[in-house]
């Protein structure tokens, strides 16, 4: 049996602890492991980055091709409309009146797309309760702030 302060001990006072120099300190495993996050959280971004710009491309391509389609829809929108008048004409109308009724359809057209927009904006309301509560959040504010300055001062 080996007593408690004898060498082969941990716990005895007497024993004496060798440090392997091969394994490194805390402060360079921190430091080894704040530069290794430093690099996969750099990593990550730049990923991000080109996933957006990727993203991005796309969106612009897309909203390009939709403006694209606007401005023709808009001029086969007006071939459209002679050939209703034309049409009209087929019929056996003359062709100023022919002309005359599609331009009345399109001035009626205009003013119901009007009429129809004007109540819709006239529904567009405050938003009472996002002011109600910022007025609310800033009286408590000024309150705190106040009652801080007098805690302050006195």
């Amino acid at each position: 049996m080996t007593s408690n302060n004898s060498p082969q001990n941990p716990a005895s006072p007497l024993a004496v602890r060798t440090v392997d120099s091969d394994q490194p300190s805390i402060g360079t495993l921190v430091a080894a492991a704040s530069a290794d996050f430093s690099k996969v959280l750099h990593g990550e971004i730049e990923l991000a980055k080109l996933e957006i710009t990727s993203s991005l491309k796309n969106a612009g391509t897309g909203a390009g091709m939709f403006a694209g389609a606007g401005v023709l829809l808009a001029f086969s929108l007006t071939f459209g409309l002679i050939a209703l008048a034309e049409g009209l004409v087929a019929i056996g109308l003359w062709r100023w009146l022919s002309y005359l009724i599609v331009f009345g359809f399109l001035v009626l057209l205009a003013g119901l797309l009007t009429l129809i927009g004007v109540r819709k904006v006239k529904r567009v309301k405050a938003p009472k309760q996002t002011i109600e509560t910022t007025k609310s959040t800033v009286s408590a504010l000024r309150e705190a702030t106040a009652h801080e300055l007098s805690h302050r001062a006195g």
